[in-house]
């Protein structure tokens, strides 16, 4: 079996499970020292961003937490045309690299009280390092997945990037919880708050060995690459990719990441119970993606369960949301999020792949990180901001379903143009067009 696996083009069952092992524990790695800053928002905006009122210095430190995501585009177009021109491995490694940096900045940076505006300043630059290498992460890690395996086996492989990231948000929101639980309110505020970052960036070295140790393809070709040639290449992918993103980049932003601000700033509830939801929540990410994207591999087309799962979400969104703000109890508050979350965010497999079949080889890498962080900045990285803003301006608790929704319906409209291989070998954006 090995032998008609290397003939066909693909690794050995050894190389595939350390291109695997590399690629998710590093993927996980990424997403979990980008997003372990929202758990802590309200005590780094207390301690970089203060402010006389409160809810100025979480709105600054989300404002700061979306700021990571203006690097992203960028960190797409460089690391991605590395992951392109160099190989996967290079891409990969470079991504990891700059996280970690990142990171370890964020763990031993003075607060304001100690070094003035520098602190706030070094806070910022930290953040967007950070979005430079997540930007870059998510095409080569995609990537280097989908062309692992035969093609009746890409959902599911590439699925395994996105569950990694529900892995991290697990992981991000039980240390979160588990410092919160045991650390005096005094400690969390000293010193308790940089241990998620102090555990990320421990990581971070064990994920770049484990991609320095990844099988190395050959290199593709060295085009030279900009944002304006890919739009002008690909335009209809690229739009219609944007727009497929709202949906699942609004989705774990606020349902994951933002849930225990709004759990604890909107809602009054414990904030104990508040990082219990984004730790079940992340663990239903974990779980539910691959089941999703296996069975979108059985299916003839790749949209048939997104347009299923989106139209899932949208109709549950004003529901679930009114019972929150309705004063149901902590458990059924509980059930009712993760059941949400199962519905809208389960997508990354069929979702990615669908995007990554719509280009050539040696655009893939690139085009999928240009959507995802151009699609997440636009859509995205900025919903917490914007629906504490709206929220504070309107006194609307239901904020966040109404952004749901709307972030829902343009996913659907972008999937609904989005071009569709209907070949394993098929690649749209550079196949010639029929007449009109």
């Amino acid at each position: 079996m090995q032998t008609a696996a290397r003939k066909a083009g693909q690794p050995s069952r050894a190389e595939l499970r350390r291109i695997v092992t590399a690629i998710v524990i590093g993927n996980g790695f990424v997403a979990y020292d980008f997003t372990v800053y929202s758990f802590s928002a309200v005590v780094i905006g207390n301690l970089f961003f203060p402010s006389s009122n409160p809810a100025s210095s979480l709105l600054r430190s989300l404002a700061t937490f979306g700021a990571g995501f203006v690097m992203r585009p960028l960190g797409a177009i460089m690391i991605g045309h590395i992951a392109d021109s160099r190989g996967r491995k290079a891409g990969l490694t470079a991504s990891l690299t700059l996280m970690t940096l990142g990171t370890w900045l964020i763990a031993c940076l003075p607060g304001y009280a100690s070094i003035g505006p520098a602190a706030t300043v070094l806070m910022v630059l930290a953040r967007l390092i950070q979005g430079l290498a997540a930007g870059g992460e998510i095409g080569p890690a995609s990537a280097s997945l989908m062309e692992s395996v035969a093609y009746r086996h890409r959902c599911f492989m590439v699925s395994w990037r996105g569950a990694s990231q529900g892995a991290a948000a697990f992981a991000a929101a039980l240390v979160g919880a588990s410092t919160t639980a045991l650390l005096s309110p005094a400690a969390m505020h000293s010193w308790g708050w940089r241990i998620p970052f102090v555990l990320g960036g421990l990581i971070g070295p064990v994920g770049w060995y484990l991609r320095r140790r990844m099988p190395a393809a050959a290199p593709l070709q060295r085009a030279r690459l900009s944002p304006r040639r890919m739009f002008t290449e690909y335009p209809r992918p690229l739009v219609c990719g944007l727009l497929m993103m709202a949906a699942p980049s609004v989705g774990i932003y606020l349902t994951v990441f933002y849930m225990p601000a709004y759990l604890v700033r909107t809602l009054h509830r414990p904030a104990a119970i508040s990082l219990l939801t984004a730790c079940l929540s992340g663990l239903v990410i974990l779980v539910v993606t691959p089941l999703v994207a296996r069975a979108a591999d059985r299916c003839a087309s790749r949209k048939t369960l997104q347009y299923a799962a989106l139209v899932a979400s949208l109709s549950a969104a004003w529901p679930a949301f009114w019972a929150l703000t309705h004063g149901v109890g902590d458990v059924a508050a509980l059930a009712i999020i993760t059941a949400y979350v199962a519905l809208a965010v389960n997508n990354a497999g069929p979702s990615s792949v669908l995007m990554m079949e719509a280009f050539p080889l040696h655009r893939r890498a690139a085009g999928l990180s240009v959507i995802y962080s151009f699609g997440v900045v636009l859509v995205g990285g900025f919903s917490p901001f914007l629906v504490t803003w709206l929220i504070n301006r309107t006194g609307d608790p239901m904020v966040p379903a109404w952004y749901l929704m709307a972030a829902t319906l343009l996913t659907l409209i972008g999937l609904r143009a989005f071009p569709e291989a209907k070949s394993p070998d098929a690649c749209l954006a550079c196949a010639p067009q029929p007449p009109a």
